[in-house]
């Protein structure tokens, strides 16, 4: 999503060029390509596809909308396990129309959760639930904090549901550091992404990710919490930002590799 102005060709022979080897996928440009040449063509250059971006949206109360996302679900999963990625990260979705109901619509999220871990498992796929900042909580994800996340993620095996660590949704919060330390105890770290915070926020508020080393967040003390977590797993990078969309992909690609080397260390930027 970084580089989304770069189709799916541009982005591997990009990320060949430049020594990345893993990538994090949206559902989007995947469908449109086509999921088997999408595998195909990560599989033929050399990557390895971190997780795949995004299930979720299980808020719904009419019955047969539930129904319609719990299938997307579905599809989700047999997407991912075709990529060869082991992590579909959930979005959980926001209030329903004319609803204040902010536990209901919790619940609602761990019933669709029971309904989708074992089937998940069983495609060799994990499940991570994505706290989101506050701010999307009436139209995106009523999950906002990675205590809630836990809190949900526990009800259920870690080999099934874990968590997203994500900077520009946590930083924030003080007790995300012990949170960040009870996920990893419990192996539930699925993946860690980062993205700066940077005012002000666009209209909309959705694409003011800002570029890594550009904005608030202290990227190396957050990568210390995970490693002291016992996260291993490869660290990806997802800005949606209007003003890097509007340029050239392959630079802004060699930009946030830089970013990412000079404020968060050795390793690879997935998204």
């Amino acid at each position: 999503m970084t580089v989304k102005q770069l189709s799916l060709p541009e982005l591997a022979d990009s990320c060949a060029g430049l020594g990345v080897t893993n990538v994090g996928l949206w559902r989007e440009p995947v469908q449109s390509y086509g999921v088997e040449a999408t595998a195909r063509l990560v599989r033929d250059t050399g990557l390895t596809v971190t997780t795949l971006c995004r299930g979720g949206f299980f808020t719904a109360i009419d019955p047969e909308e539930r129904s319609r996302a719990l299938d997307d679900n579905r599809r989700a999963i047999d997407e991912a396990a075709t990529l060869g990625t082991d992590t579909l990260v959930l979005v959980s979705g926001g209030l329903p129309a004319g609803s204040k109901d902010l536990h209901g619509a919790r619940e609602r999220i761990a019933d669709a959760l029971a309904e989708l871990g074992p089937y998940a498992e069983h495609h060799g796929v994990r499940l991570a639930i994505e706290p989101l900042h506050p701010m999307y909580a009436s139209d995106r994800c009523v999950v906002s904090t990675l205590t809630q996340a836990l809190d949900l993620a526990e009800r259920f095996p870690a080999r099934q549901v874990g968590v997203t660590v994500d900077t520009y949704h946590i930083w924030w919060d003080d007790r995300a550091p012990e949170q960040i330390a009870r996920a990893g105890a419990g192996g539930r770290i699925h993946t860690f992404q980062l993205a700066d915070w940077t005012t002000p926020l666009p209209e909309g508020v959705l694409n003011g990710r800002g570029q890594i080393g550009d904005g608030a967040i202290d990227m190396r003390e957050w990568k210390g919490c995970v490693e002291a977590a016992g996260y291993t797993g490869p660290i990806e990078v997802e800005l949606f930002n209007e003003g890097l969309w509007a340029r050239d992909g392959r630079e802004v690609l060699a930009e946030t590799a830089a970013r990412f080397a000079e404020h968060a260390g050795d390793g690879a930027p997935g998204k």
